[in-house]
């Protein structure tokens, strides 16, 4: 399984982002996880939204809901993250993430999931 994040970058406070993750390895008919977490200098690593190549169903952390949309194109094996209005605090280094598991154990369990990107900077200016 492998992982390429892209889309980062540099963009003012209420602008958008979107990241892409381009997956291999595997299949979006698994039942597969695709993870975003974010991890800024500091602070503990949070998951911030999942979706489930299966069946496409999401989750989003509280901090990002209403912001950020994840969404999927089978015929590319790639998931996005598209996040509107962003704010200095959504700064961060990006990781997509996958595994066969769930999104509920997926973002709260980050320890359990094997596959990870390099990461995509992000950061938001006031």
């Amino acid at each position: 399984v492998q992982l390429v994040e892209s889309g980062g970058g540099l963009v003012q406070a209420g602008g958008s982002l979107r990241l892409s993750c381009a997956t291999s390895g595997f299949t979006f008919d698994d039942d597969f996880a695709i993870s975003w977490f974010r991890q800024a200098p500091g602070k503990e690593r949070e998951g911030v939204s999942c979706i489930m190549t299966n069946d496409d169903s999401t989750y989003y952390a509280d901090s990002v809901k209403g912001r950020f949309t994840i969404s999927s194109d089978r015929a590319k094996n790639t998931v996005y993250l598209l996040m509107d209005n962003l704010k200095p605090e959504d700064t961060a280094v990006y990781y997509c993430v996958a595994d066969v598991i769930e999104c509920y154990y997926a973002l709260r369990y980050p320890e359990r999931l094997d596959y990870w990107g390099q990461g995509t900077q992000v950061l938001v200016s006031s």
